[in-house]
């Protein structure tokens, strides 16, 4: 993952921003089948997504309405990864790998959005 320059506060906006914008670059390198140009859409989306409604969970108006964008996150992250699972890297070691590390990360984020949820109950 790309690392927050300057910055002695890592906070989940920007581990959400760093994650879409690695997510873009990993699709950047993939080969264009038809396939591929279709799911990197979609996988770019739901990446944005996360933390587009981090965001505004943010600035929600009430609890329940922070709840229900938290859960947003959760289901962007889960859906971020089955978009990546599916994606042909063509047997590229170097691009599997970073496969498994954006997979990795969305898992992650899949599980602090369930524990922000937790919390909140």
């Amino acid at each position: 993952m790309t690392e927050i320059k300057n910055s002695k506060r890592y906070d989940l906006e920007d581990r959400t921003i760093l994650f879409a914008g690695d997510i873009r670059n990993f699709v950047r390198r993939l080969k264009k089948t038809t396939a591929n140009i279709e799911d990197t859409k979609q996988v770019v989306r739901s990446s944005g997504s996360v933390g587009a409604n981090y965001i505004e969970a943010n600035e929600a108006l009430s609890k329940k309405d922070f709840k229900m964008r938290i859960k947003i996150c959760r289901k962007e992250a889960k859906e971020t990864r089955y978009w990546l699972q599916l994606l042909d890297t063509s047997g590229d070691v170097e691009l599997d790998e970073k496969r498994g590390r954006l997979i990795q990360e969305s898992t992650e984020l899949m599980n602090i959005f369930g524990s922000i949820l937790t919390k909140t109950q």
